[in-house]
């Protein structure tokens, strides 16, 4: 919340100069920043991402990549990470892979290929490059100026790749853990439609990330699609602002209603999820204002139960509607004639998981790895 907290960090040390970005959340940050502290370590910002630079700073490996190693291996939880050194850039990925890490190429003529990083390959889109595959869990890139060399720095564990990022965060236009976003989102709609019918008249998305989903949720139905929630696209994500105040106001600032395709229609409002379940009332008291004669909310993901400690900001358990009132309790509080949930088999289905190799702690409270989930919320909170 600060400008210190802004990425990238940079510091200079006995590696040189160093910048550093970083997707995701250290699940052993406050205990491996108390033991940099008391053994000297002064701290320029509350982010999890500079304890990594005071490993690659305090290491006694003589060169950059191998101070990095020799980091890596002390960090634990969710991170795609990039560093800029002087002479090379280092990428890194947990050995779950929780977060996404894409590579690409881009053609330069006269020049060698550009080798391109992002978390989602709709960057390389924008820019006329080519998606050529993932940074593997576990694994090290360095691109320096002799090339491209890969190596894992450690054995790579049981996947754990983001289902929300199917679900909520990443653009339908990117392919993320290999699977096409709006293909995803669009099975989640239809397997949503089959699982939870309801007599209506229109199905209307909650934009963005619920387009896909109403899609694919009218696609099943035959339940004619409108597009009666227009959205401004310079607000930012409204579930993850500090305040309530904020949040209420930024739903109105962010999403506008068409009246005429409302009027008198019975609605399927179709979104991706519900947190707190305070935007989501808001929504629906703005589709009445609007004119709507019933609302049905359908929510393209099973109910949110439980924080996420790997890099998605979600509140803490008490605040999470869904971990401490049923379904009929939500329905009552968002104001809806009726609400539904897609399954967590169904969302499997979708995201074509028989392997297991996603991450479903949120909607299930089973967590792949060991976190200290007391000092996580207590840093939330702003208690430690």
């Amino acid at each position: 919340t600060t400008l210190r907290n802004a990425q990238p960090l940079s510091v200079a040390c006995s590696k040189g100069q160093v910048a550093v970005a970083h997707n995701g959340n250290l699940t052993n940050a406050i205990e491996l920043r108390r033991e940099l502290e008391e053994d000297g370590s002064i701290f320029q910002s509350t982010s999890d991402t500079e304890v990594i630079l005071h490993l690659v700073a305090r290491s006694r490996e003589r060169t950059f990549a191998g101070a990095l190693r020799d980091a890596l291996l002390q960090i634990e939880g969710a991170f795609s990470l990039v560093f800029l050194a002087e002479d090379r850039i280092i990428i890194a990925r947990d050995p779950h892979g929780f977060r996404p890490l894409a590579m690409g190429s881009l053609k330069v003529p006269g020049e060698h290929d550009c080798i391109l990083f992002a978390s989602e390959t709709c960057a390389f889109d924008l820019i006329g490059a080519t998606y050529t595959g993932d940074v593997e869990p576990g694994e090290m890139v360095i691109v320096g100026p002799e090339g491209m060399t890969r190596e894992h720095y450690t054995t790579p564990e049981a996947p754990a790749h983001c289902s929300f990022e199917h679900v909520y965060f990443s653009r339908p236009d990117s392919v993320v853990f290999g699977k096409p976003v709006a293909e995803s989102r669009e099975l989640m709609g239809r397997l949503l439609a089959r699982e939870h019918p309801v007599e209506a008249d229109v199905v209307v998305p909650v934009p963005d990330s619920g387009v896909a989903a109403a899609i694919g949720y009218a696609a099943e139905s035959g339940i004619p699609y409108r597009q009666a929630l227009i959205r401004n696209h310079y607000v930012g994500r409204t579930f993850i602002e500090p305040s309530q105040a904020i949040r209420d106001f930024g739903v109105k600032l962010k999403l506008n209603p068409v009246r005429h395709l409302l009027e008198g229609k019975r609605v399927i409002l179709v979104d991706d999820s519900i947190v707190r379940g305070t935007t989501s009332r808001k929504i629906v008291r703005m589709v009445r204002s609007a004119g709507a004669r019933e609302v049905h909310l359908r929510i393209s993901c099973p109910p949110t139960v439980s924080p996420c400690y790997y890099g998605v900001d979600t509140p803490s358990r008490h605040e999470l509607i869904a971990a401490n009132h049923n379904i009929r309790q939500i329905e009552e509080f968002v104001e809806a004639d009726s609400l539904a949930y897609l399954s967590l088999e169904s969302l499997r289905e979708s995201l074509k998981d028989s392997d297991h190799h996603f991450c479903y702690a949120c909607y299930t409270g089973k967590y792949p790895t060991l976190v200290q989930i007391e000092e996580i919320v207590l840093a939330k909170t702003g208690c430690c």
